[in-house]
């Protein structure tokens, strides 16, 4: 870092050797007082002595140069955008929302962000067309969307002509942040890896072991299943999933950057984890084999393969069939009805540009799904609200509504995760939300329906004990959470707590014989 420059980044880095881990005092005081007082410090929890903490600072007051009458330049990036970079990002051009006029590179702008606001039709939304002028004043449309809500100052990489012409790389270099982390953007590329702690106590909670075959269901954007793959020294097999092209291939790209040969990617959606019996598809005939038990697959490119033709390919321990198919297009064809949520993303297609919600290109598998019990371990970090993100700029979307809609989807995953897990192997469920209806009362659901499972102990241990009782709600709906003896099993990470993590949820199962379902 101090090669690259990055050391102005944060005050009084201190890089300071330690001893080795099994001659380390492993006192959780010992270890949090030290993550309070060194910014860059190498953990001292038992087991992690490869991870690495980044401690940042602020608040800190920042003089924009706001004079009456006369703004500074200014940049108006997403609520996303924003949150990355108050956790060290810079600011990247898909970002950038709006921005003063004659804009140059090189200009010293000040960076705010542009928070959703209630919309007319009782939802919430930024009513910002990407490429707005911003005026600085009061008078200006949005002022009162962005006021006081600055994160810092930044040198422009890119005239304002060259941000919304651009759709990739820096458009605003932060050097003045109103919190301040160092970026490690070309540091170590490959070598290192910026993830939360308990993401990372997470892939150790699955304990994989070398040769085993481990699934990742919901893999993007990668950091647990890179962890998994290191942690079984590449050696097996990890099947990393996700329902988004794009996403399958971030993860390709970093395991690729990290070296790692293990991690097979598939593009997937979790609910559809298990393949039927027939194996069949609307838009697909598949080959068949008497000794296939194991993964379908469909090439999947961004670009058409020619005439309708795609190849489909079985991948199994016994097989190495491949067929070819025309794939008629006439039920795509047939499609009149366009639901609400593809207008919506056409709006926003047409207000805020391609975006990355298009085709990045490159080859992505598609799976079909697996056969039951197929894997020695799983992981289903779910989808969630995120309520225990940190930052977390809004979460006015949420209602008790939609939190309980987040609990029924997620036991649909999971419905589908215990089936592929065979008997004797390893579930770990995993959430970055502190609702107990998505954590404890999943377990709940867990215990009661599936007989075969138990809670199992978790190394490390370094979060909170879980939450033991139940929730009655106004419609008289009573949620279940845990019972007395169950709450050491598992891990609740609370963001006020003194390891200063995001908000988390870490549940272990041991999977007993099926023979009784």
């Amino acid at each position: 870092m101090r090669k690259s420059g990055s050391q102005n980044d944060v005050e009084d880095i201190n890089l300071r050797e330690t001893k080795a881990c099994n001659d380390i005092d492993s006192d959780m005081a010992e270890t949090q007082s030290s993550l309070q007082h060194e910014s860059i410090s190498k953990c001292q929890i038992p087991g992690l002595g490869y991870v690495v903490f980044v401690k940042g600072s602020g608040p800190h007051d920042i003089d924009y140069g706001y004079l009456p009458n006369k703004p500074p330049k200014e940049v108006l990036v997403s609520r996303k955008c924003a949150e990355a970079v108050l956790r060290g990002a810079q600011v990247y051009v898909p970002g950038v929302m709006a921005c003063s006029s004659h804009v140059e590179e090189g200009d010293l702008v000040a960076v705010s962000v542009a928070v959703e606001q209630p919309s007319p039709d009782g939802g919430w939304g930024l009513g910002i067309t990407r490429g707005t002028v911003l005026q600085g004043l009061p008078t200006d449309p949005f002022y009162f969307e962005r006021n006081g809500l600055y994160i810092g100052q930044g040198t422009t990489m890119l005239s304002r002509a060259g941000i919304f012409r651009a759709s990739q790389g820096i458009a605003v270099d932060m050097n003045n942040r109103v919190f301040k982390l160092p970026s490690f953007y070309d540091v170590l590329e490959g070598e290192i890896f910026l993830q939360n702690l308990p993401s990372i106590v997470a892939a150790h909670a699955l304990d994989p072991q070398k040769g085993e075959r481990i699934l990742d269901m919901c893999a993007a954007p990668g950091g647990k299943t890179t962890a998994i793959a290191i942690l079984m020294k590449d050696e097996g097999e990890v099947i990393a999933a996700d329902r988004s092209h794009n996403k399958v291939m971030d993860i390709q790209k970093l395991a690729a950057e990290l070296g790692l040969t293990c991690i097979t990617t598939y593009k997937l959606d979790a609910l559809k984890a298990v393949r039927k019996k027939n194996g069949s598809s609307d838009m697909t005939t598949l080959c068949h084999n008497k000794d296939n038990n194991d993964v379908v697959v469909q090439r999947s490119d961004s670009k058409s393969l020619g005439n309708g033709v795609s190849s489909a390919t079985i991948v199994g321990s016994n097989v190495n069939t491949t067929c070819e198919e025309n794939v008629s297009n006439e039920k795509a064809n047939e499609r009149t009805y366009a639901s609400k949520a593809d207008i919506r993303k056409t709006m926003r297609r047409m207000r805020n540009g391609p975006g990355r919600n298009q085709s990045l290109g490159g080859r992505v598998e598609n799976s079909k799904g697996f056969l039951p019990n197929r894997f020695d371990r799983v992981l289903l970090d779910a989808p969630c609200s995120a309520l225990g993100l940190r930052p977390r700029l809004f979460a006015g979307e949420e209602t008790i509504e939609t939190l309980r809609n987040h609990a029924k989807y997620q036991r649909r995953m999971f419905d589908q995760a215990v089936r592929l897990v065979r008997p004797g192997g390893v579930l770990v469920y995993s959430t970055c939300t502190i609702n107990p209806g998505e954590n404890e009362a999943l377990v709940r659901y867990a215990l009661d329906t599936y007989k075969f499972l138990s809670l199992a102990p978790q190394h490390p241990r370094i979060g909170g004990a879980g939450l033991v009782g139940s929730c009655e709600f106004p419609d008289g709906y009573v949620e279940e959470w845990l019972r007395p003896g169950e709450e050491e099993l598992v891990q609740r990470f609370d963001p006020s707590s003194p390891l200063d993590t995001i908000g988390f949820f870490i549940a272990k199962f041991a999977v007993g014989s099926k023979d009784d379902i």
